[in-house]
């Protein structure tokens, strides 16, 4: 944590740290930190025991909870591997922090004990800004009916490069919106299992809202809900070649301007 709040960025580009599944960190040049989807638990293992199926960690937890020092902790929807109460509940400065989310979300929140002031409810079309960041929300196709107000995020730290994340979603046109707010990076969930988009569907995707480049991610955590990028890579290839693809490390700082 101390490496990323230490960590220059360049005026014109935003640097981010991937720490698996939908979990992202973002650092702008005048060092907002804004945390989207944040998992720094193993707490899905019980849901999968429960289920039958293996959801224990595969990447490392590369922050504690405790150590977590961000401006913005953010949650794309009610799922447990993007709003983790375990993570909330174990964060040291969430007294400092601003959260942000949709309502079920906000309920997480306020149960694992962040002050009602410092939590801001989340909606696709919204618009929010904190320092140099603005932010929007975008829709997003529910997966299934435990959780039916799923979103994503449009970012753009001072002028910069605009980042969209989707989120969990299923496929639908609605998702090409997006097109009209022209991002320069497209953050995607390739998994396909859950209902989540497929590698294929990410790259229409990618072929609709066409960014500068395009990076995978939701496909890397669980051992029973994963994909090989090569495929997402491929259909890129295939589907919207003139798209660059893009595959952070976990735990390493990923860097891109508007260049």
């Amino acid at each position: 944590m101390r490496d990323i709040r230490a960590f220059p960025v360049e005026k014109g580009s935003v640097a981010l740290w991937w720490l698996g599944q939908n979990s992202f960190l973002f650092k702008s040049p005048e060092g907002t930190l804004a945390g989207v989807d944040l998992y720094l638990t193993d707490s899905c293992a019980a849901l999968g025991h429960a289920a039958g199926i293996n959801l224990s960690r595969a990447v490392p937890i590369l922050i504690q909870p405790e150590e977590l020092d961000i401006d913005l902790f953010t949650c794309t929807h009610n799922h447990q591997d993007h709003t983790d109460p375990e993570t909330i509940r174990n964060l040291r400065n969430k007294d400092v922090f601003t959260f942000l989310g949709p309502h079920p979300s906000c309920d997480v929140f306020r149960q694992e004990g962040v002050e009602s002031g410092r939590i801001q409810a989340a909606w696709p079309q919204c618009e929010f800004e904190f320092r140099d960041l603005k932010l929007r929300g975008t829709f997003a196709l529910p997966t299934d009916t435990t959780d039916l107000n799923h979103m994503g995020f449009l970012l753009q730290f001072g002028n910069g490069p605009k980042i969209y994340i989707t989120g969990d979603t299923d496929y639908t046109e609605l998702l090409h919106e997006a097109a009209a707010h022209k991002p320069d990076l497209l953050i995607t969930c390739i998994n396909g299992g859950f209902n989540n988009l497929s590698f294929w569907e990410a790259a229409q995707l990618a072929e609709a809202v066409k960014p500068k480049a395009a990076v995978p991610c939701h496909y890397d955590m669980f051992p029973d809900n994963s994909v090989n990028p090569r495929m997402f890579e491929a259909a890129m290839k295939l589907k919207c070649p003139d798209v660059r693809y893009a595959q952070p490390e976990h735990g390493k700082p990923f860097v891109f301007d508007i260049g």
